[in-house]
């Protein structure tokens, strides 16, 4: 396997496993009452938000050739720290709630 099939599992791997927390997270929020639940609702926004970026980021990395993969690794990065910072954000408002 390649560097570039490696990261790309990683990648997925990641976006699962934080998805994964994510839903958890929702159903967990779907039980919350008035302001609280509109909280959590901004919070998954924004999750998906970046989810979608980081989602698109992911796919211009699949569809790239040859080693031209490494240079979008820059921006892939910055996608994947702004949606862990995203879920990090989502699950300290319920620990905190």
């Amino acid at each position: 396997m390649d560097k570039k099939e490696e990261y790309i599992q990683k990648l997925d791997a990641q976006l699962r496993e934080w998805s994964a927390k994510i839903n958890e997270l929702k159903a967990k929020a779907d039980k919350a009452k008035g302001d609280l639940r509109i909280e959590y609702s901004r919070q998954f926004e924004a999750w998906d938000v970046r989810k979608d970026a980081a989602q698109k980021r992911l796919k211009e990395i699949k569809e790239t050739s040859g080693l031209a993969w490494e240079d979008l690794k820059a921006g892939a990065e910055k996608a994947w720290h702004e949606l862990k910072i995203s879920l990090d954000n989502a699950i300290d408002k319920f620990k905190h709630d």
